[in-house]
């Protein structure tokens, strides 16, 4: 996995996977394949609505390790399946402190599949405080690599 920051205001991060891209597609978009392997090592979810489409609401609940829950709000502004998702994502709490704009990438590569994410936040103070509190950089590295090893899960079911 690669990852890098973006104009100093985000983070790029690219993975390529051993899994067609329907696959990884559906990993990433349906709610009770996401519930998996979405967030850090340690993290689970509760998905409490999520409608992939332009307008649709994704709303989870990240329960961290130590019993902190984290609400999250996602806003899907484009959806091109399976090759592009733009959405904006920001916390959901009433004053949405956190907010900052994503696109996702599926490529095809042969058999498998190169996803990038790109985070784009407002400011670049926006940016290093989400650095600095969570770790953004290897709260991503974290979740690529659980995407890989549930989507080993999904194959194995498929066969």
């Amino acid at each position: 996995m690669a990852a890098e920051k973006s104009e100093d205001r985000g983070l790029v991060v690219t993975r390529e996977f051993d899994a067609p891209r329907e696959l990884v597609w559906e990993a990433w978009t349906q709610p009770e394949h996401v519930a998996q392997w979405w967030g850090p090592n340690g993290f689970t979810n509760t998905i409490h609505e999520m409608a992939v489409q332009p307008g649709g609401v994704w709303r989870l609940t990240m329960h961290g390790p130590d019993g902190t829950d984290y609400p999250n709000k996602i806003v899907f502004l484009e959806v091109v399946p399976p090759e592009r998702l733009v959405y904006d994502h920001s916390d959901d709490y009433e004053d949405n402190n956190t907010h900052f704009h994503v696109t996702v990438t599926f490529e095809e590569q042969g058999s498998g599949t190169k996803l990038t994410m790109r985070m784009q936040f407002a400011t670049a103070e926006e940016w290093k405080e989400t650095e600095n509190e969570f770790g953004a950089t290897e709260g991503a590295a974290q979740t690529m690599e659980r995407l890989r090893q549930y989507l080993a899960t999904m194959e194995v079911k498929r066969v």
